[in-house]
């Protein structure tokens, strides 16, 4: 059994599945970061479903015993599949037992050069600022203000697209999401939780219905309920790459695509205070508003009628 390597970086968490391609290229990125030598990898393959997954996941298993480029390597197979959110509900929970932080990621994430450099120095940065509580790597391509002097800005909403959080961050997270009916039934708590996102309360009810399984929408609700924000950087460091036939939470339309850092710059000017940005916090609201929701709606069901007609 492999021994837990302590690191002054904070340990990466790479959750995979069946999805081999994108794995690579989300490996090949992250070993090209200017700190992944000195970065340990956790590396979480989640178990097959049945024998129509099977070759997939063990191709994926054969692929990861090969990753090399970090300070250590270390693999944590499932025996059975768990699912996405109790994989890194419980990989999180266990890597963070023994650890002050961590930098998280999936296996359809292309990380700029620099990503482990942003995360690290903006864990190290808010550590002690309680009203952080993630850093995500990702960010949507909003205009910068103008003699705009920091490589960050914070806003309500998190993100699950490359992110990292500390541990007394992580054991705040109530799983069970015990005060929903209290939620439900509080006109302020609700208006409070949609000023990140009118999409975030439906997302919230499918969680709790069972018509979804995800941590994200947990996390961020937790976040909410505490007042907390997430730190995101002005340019990303992150790419999504899952946007295809075989992604599980995601379509093959990527609303979400995004100017990717450089790679070269590895210091960053961080905001002191942690606090919201109102400038950032109103792009934000506006990406998700119920307006914006309905044109991205349609515009998706544009493009399914179009592939049905060239099929």
């Amino acid at each position: 059994m492999e021994t837990d390597i302590v690191s002054p970086l904070a340990p990466i968490l790479l959750f995979t599945y069946k999805r081999l391609e994108t794995l690579q290229k989300t490996v090949q990125a992250l070993q090209n970061n200017h700190l992944a030598s000195d970065s340990v990898l956790y590396i979480f393959s989640d178990g097959y479903k049945g024998t129509f997954d099977q070759r997939q996941v063990e191709k994926v298993r054969s692929y990861i015993k090969t990753i090399s480029g970090f300070k250590k390597v270390i693999i944590k197979e499932a025996h059975c599949n768990k699912g996405l959110a109790n994989s890194i509900i419980q990989g999180v929970s266990e890597i963070l037992d023994s650890n002050d932080k961590a930098v998280v990621l999936e296996d359809d994430l292309i990380t700029s050069r620099n990503f482990l450099n942003f995360m690290n120095t903006a864990l190290n940065y808010y550590e002690n600022n309680k009203n952080v509580f993630s850093v995500s790597g990702y960010s949507f391509p909003f205009k910068i203000p103008n003699n705009y002097q920091y490589d960050c800005y914070t806003i309500t909403r998190g993100c699950s697209w490359g992110w990292g959080t500390w541990k007394d961050r992580w054991e705040t997270v109530d799983w069970k999401v015990s005060d929903y009916d209290v939620f439900l039934s509080s006109v302020d708590k609700r208006k409070k939780f949609s000023k990140s996102g009118s999409d975030l309360i439906p997302m919230l009810k499918k969680q709790m219905n069972g018509s979804i399984d995800s941590w994200a929408i947990r996390w961020y609700y937790q976040q909410s309920k505490n007042n907390q924000y997430t730190v995101y950087p002005t340019t990303s460091k992150v790419a999504n790459n899952g946007f295809d036939q075989e992604a599980t939470h995601t379509t093959n339309y990527n609303r979400y695509k995004t100017v990717v850092d450089n790679g070269k710059k590895d210091e960053f000017i961080f905001e002191p205070s942690g606090e919201i940005n109102d400038f950032y916090q109103k792009y934000i609201q506006k990406k998700f508003s119920v307006p914006t929701r309905i044109v991205y709606g349609t515009l998706m069901s544009q493009v399914k009628k179009m592939k049905e007609l060239f099929r």
